[in-house]
C-alpha cells in the first residue's frame, strides 16, 4: 500500500492557513508543506471528504485547492488510487552533484550534511523581503561588512545574551566557512600556529589550513575538554589563533560550561592567543535549557563567527563575524580579497527572520522531536553502540564496540545510507571507532536510515569491508 497522510495529520500542519479566499489559502499552504517535506512526495493526500471534514470547509474548497496543487506541479491524480504530493523536478531539485557525486546518490537518505531543510515561514520573509529589495536597486549592491540593518540585528542577539555589542563590529559573510576563511587570512600567515580541536568541523579546519597556518591538534575527549592539556599545549606552541567550538561542539555535542570558558579564556591570554569561537549551533538548546554566556564575556580579544545554516536554513548562506573594534579594518582588508559582500535579498530575509529571534521555535520543535526518534531507534537497533544524548545541535557522536567506521560507512552507503565516519573529523587521524549522525530528516527516514545502518553493522561485525567510503565525497556541515 503506498504511503499516505492523514486529514488530521494535514489539518496540525495546515490549520492555520488564510480563508480569504480559502482554496488559495490552503493550497498556498500545502505548497509549503509539500516543498519543505513536511508533507513527502510520493504520499497520498487525504481524499476530499475526510479533509472536508477535519477542517470544517466546504467541498468545493478542498477540491479548487488540490486542483491548484495538480496545476503547480504539486500534486497528481492517479486513477482509482487518489491524490498524490509531489515535486516539480523531482528529488533532484534539492540536491548538488558536487556534494553527491556517485550513482545512487540522489536515492539515499543523505545524513552525511548535518544541516536541515528550511523551516516554516521562510518563503513568507523572501516574499516580504523582495518587496523591500527595489529601494537597493539603485546603488552597487556591494556590502562588504553587510547591511547596516542586519548588522544592527546581529548586534542585538549578542546584546540580548549580555554581551554588549556595536553594530560596527559585526561584518556579514556567506556563510560561517566563509566567515573562517577570512578571520584565518587576517589573523595568521605562513609558519603560525592555529589551535584547533579535534574532533572538529573539518571543512573549517581545511580554511585554516589554506591561510598557510601549522594546525596543533587539541583533543576533545568523549567527556570533554581536557583544559590543562590544552593550557600545557598552547605554552609548548604559543599559537597565534585558536579555533574552539564551545557551544554544541561538532560532532560531540559538548557544552563549555561557563567556568570551563573562563578558564580557557585565561590560558589563551596567557600566551597571546586570539580566541575564533564558532557559534553555528548555539542556538540549537533543544530542551529550553539556558545557555552559558558567550565566550567573548570572558575575552574581549575574542573573534566570534556565527551561522544563519544551522538556525535557518543553509541555503541562505549568510554568517557573519564579531569582533574587536580594533580588528575590524584586518578583517575588512582580508574579506575584500574573497569577495565584496553576501547577496542583498539574502541579507533582507535574515534581517526579518531575526526579528522573530536567532531561532525559530517550529524549527527547534522539529529538531526536538527528530533528535529524540534518532536516539531510540539507535538504542534499540544498535545496543552496543554508546553516545551522550546531547541538549542541542544537530547530531549524535557515536561510539563502536570496534574501530570500523570507515568500513561501516562504506558498507552503509551500498545499502543507501550516507553517514560520516570519526576520521573526516580528526584533524591527526584516527577515530575510527566514531561515526556522526545528524538529527537532521524527518523521523521516519531517521528510523530507517538506523535500520540500515544496524544491517551494514551486522556485516562488518563479521568481516571488515574495504575502506572505500571517502573518495569523491565532499564534507559540508
Amino acid at each position: 500500500m503506498p504511503p499516505s497522510v492523514s486529514a488530521a495529520r494535514v489539518a496540525t500542519l495546515a490549520g492555520a492557513f488564510d480563508r480569504s479566499p480559502a482554496y488559495a489559502g490552503l493550497a498556498d499552504e500545502l505548497v509549503l508543506l509539500i516543498g519543505d517535506g513536511r508533507i513527502p512526495a510520493d504520499v497520498r493526500l487525504p481524499s476530499e471528504r475526510e479533509l472536508t471534514e477535519v477542517l470544517g470547509v466546504s467541498r468545493t474548497t478542498v477540491t479548487r485547492a488540490y486542483a491548484v496543487l495538480r496545476d503547480a506541479g504539486y500534486a497528481e491524480a492517479r486513477q482509482g488510487a487518489g491524490t498524490f504530493t509531489r515535486v516539480p523536478g523531482g528529488r533532484e531539485r534539492a540536491h548538488d552533484r558536487a556534494l553527491l557525486p556517485r550513482p545512487g546518490d540522489l536515492d539515499a537518505i543523505d545524513l552525511n550534511c548535518a544541516a536541515a531543510s528550511a523551516p516554516p515561514g521562510l518563503v513568507t520573509a523572501y516574499a516580504e523581503a523582495a518587496a523591500q529589495l527595489p529601494a537597493y536597486l539603485g546603488g552597487h549592491g556591494y556590502f562588504p561588512a553587510g547591511l547596516p540593518e542586519l548588522q544592527a540585528a546581529i548586534a542585538r542577539t549578542y546584546d540580548d545574551r549580555g554581551l554588549p555589542t556595536d553594530p560596527a563590529q559585526i561584518m556579514v559573510t556567506a556563510g560561517a566557512l566563509s566567515a573562517a576563511a577570512v578571520v584565518a587570512r587576517a589573523l595568521t600567515g605562513s609558519g603560525d600556529r592555529a589551535l584547533v580541536e579535534s574532533p572538529v568541523y573539518p571543512n573549517a579546519t581545511e580554511a585554516i589550513r589554506l591561510s598557510g597556518a601549522r594546525l596543533v591538534e587539541a583533543t576533545v575527549d568523549p567527556g570533554g575538554w581536557d583544559l590543562a592539556a590544552i593550557a600545557a599545549t598552547l605554552r609548548q606552541s604559543a599559537p597565534t589563533m585558536a579555533y574552539l567550538i564551545p557551544d554544541f561542539q561538532n560532532p560531540t555535542g559538548h557544552v563549555m560550561s561557563d567556568a570551563q570558558r573562563e578558564e580557557y579564556a585565561a590560558a589563551l591570554r596567557s600566551t597571546h592567543t586570539v580566541a575564533v569561537v564558532d557559534e553555528a549551533h548555539q542556538a540549537l538548546a533543544l530542551d529550553g535549557q539556558e545557555m552559558p554566556r558567550p565566550f567573548a564575556s570572558y575575552s574581549s580579544e575574542t573573534v566570534t563567527i556565527g551561522s544563519a545554516s544551522k538556525s535557518f536554513w543553509g541555503g541562505l548562506r549568510l554568517g557573519w563575524i564579531r569582533a574587536p573594534h580594533g580588528l575590524m579594518e584586518r578583517l575588512t582588508r582580508a574579506r575584500v580579497a574573497l569577495d565584496l559582500g553576501a547577496p542583498v535579498l539574502e541579507q533582507l530575509v535574515l534581517t526579518r527572520l531575526l526579528a522573530s529571534g536567532p531561532v525559530l521555535p517550529e524549527h527547534l520543535m522539529r529538531l526536538r522531536e527528530q533528535r529524540d526518534a534518532l536516539a531510540a531507534a539507535v538504542r534499540e537497533q544498535l545496543p552496543e553502540w554508546t553516545f551522550r544524548l546531547p541538549t542541542g545541535g544537530l547530531a549524535l557522536w557515536c561510539e563502536l564496540p570496534a574501530p570500523h567506521a570507515t568500513a561501516l560507512t562504506a558498507e552503509a552507503e551500498r545499502r543507501g545510507v550516507i553517514v560520516a565516519p570519526g576520521p573526516m573529523f580528526a584533524v591527526g587521524g584516527g577515530l575510527d571507532r566514531f561515526v556522526r549522525i545528524p538529527w537532521t530528516r524527518p523521523a521516519a527516514e531517521l528510523e530507517e536510515a538506523v535500520r540500515r545502518l544496524a544491517e551494514a553493522w551486522a556485516v562488518v561485525r563479521e568481516r571488515r569491508t574495504p575502506v572505500d567510503r571517502t573518495a569523491g565525497r565532499v564534507m559540508v556541515a
